[in-house]
């Protein structure tokens, strides 16, 4: 608007849950701990996978991809989180919140496509097993992650140099991390090609997928109907409702967030959503994808076996 305030912010104020002071400390072992599960769960997915011959298939190259992502996108808030739940001063600088906004929206985004990578993946392994070999062979699945990555990072780049270029009337943040949306609602002016820009990509990346993987899921269940083995069915009924459990949470969260009416929640309950979001899902993928099979186990505990203890005194 004519006369406004528009000032160019070195350092933004991010209010996270300072409403909430007798809740911080919670929130701060609670984040802490997820954090910690996520790196050594992932961590060790994505090093089992690389030094077992015998996990590297199409499966895990993506799983592999996935523990990477998760760690990266944990990584680019929580520290900043669990740092300002215990400080009074909560900041960043201009670059730090860029860097942050990229690293999220790619990571989230690649994610998104990924998911419905693996469920195609998984579709072709039960549905059409005896010709998987040849249609995912290993220069397929290298091709699906890496438009998966190029995809996620391209969106994410489109979407941080737009909101990055829209004036802010405001520095304090009413979120815990420098989340878009938080970051828009700062904005002087509303931007209807920054709407339309955040409307495309938020469309491409989250009911095209979701659809993706309820079609591949469809025919997968179709398939385990028709098993005659009770034992097998209920195993395939468990790993695919697991399996399931994770989408609808990832999706549920991120759908809630990016394609909801500005004014239908408020933004408390977004930092809630933004935290299971942005926690809970990374933590729990390694888990429910890989770390219940029992060839990861095996590949767990063979790892144990040639780390060299520590010798007693």
């Amino acid at each position: 608007m004519p006369g406004e305030n528009v000032t160019v912010w070195s350092l933004f104020f991010l209010e996270g849950f300072s409403r909430y002071p007798r809740l911080e400390i919670a929130l701060f072992v609670f984040s802490l701990v997820m954090y910690l599960v996520t790196l050594l769960g992932n961590g060790t997915l994505i090093l089992i996978t690389v030094l077992d011959s015998r996990l590297q298939t199409p499966m895990y190259l993506f799983l592999g991809n996935l523990s990477f992502m998760d760690i990266c996108y944990t990584s680019a808030s929580i520290p900043t989180l669990l740092v300002n739940l215990l400080s009074s001063k909560k900041t960043i600088i201009f670059s730090g919140c860029a860097v942050q906004m990229y690293l999220s929206l790619s990571m989230g985004s690649t994610e998104c496509i990924l998911l419905a990578v693996m469920a195609y993946d998984r579709y072709v392994a039960i549905c059409n097993p005896l010709r998987y070999p040849i249609i995912m062979n290993r220069q397929v699945c290298v091709q699906m992650a890496t438009i998966s990555w190029v995809t996620g990072c391209l969106t994410a780049l489109l979407e941080t140099s737009f909101a990055l270029q829209i004036p802010l009337c405001g520095n304090i943040i009413n979120h815990f991390t420098c989340e878009i949306l938080a970051v828009l609602k700062l904005a002087c002016v509303s931007s209807l090609l920054m709407d339309l820009v955040m409307l495309v990509v938020s469309i491409l990346l989250l009911p095209i997928p979701m659809l993706l993987i309820c079609i591949s899921y469809g025919f997968i269940l179709s398939t385990i109907l028709r098993i005659s083995s009770t034992e097998g069915r209920n195993k395939a009924f468990s790993t695919c409702g697991a399996h399931l459990t994770v989408v609808v949470l990832y999706y549920g969260a991120a759908l809630s967030m990016y394609l909801k009416p500005s004014s239908s929640n408020s933004q408390e309950i977004d930092k809630i959503i933004s935290l299971l979001y942005g926690v809970l899902t990374p933590m729990l993928n390694p888990i429910i994808y890989s770390l219940r099979n029992k060839e990861v186990k095996d590949a767990v505990i063979k790892l144990l076996g040639k780390v060299p203890l520590a010798p007693s005194v």
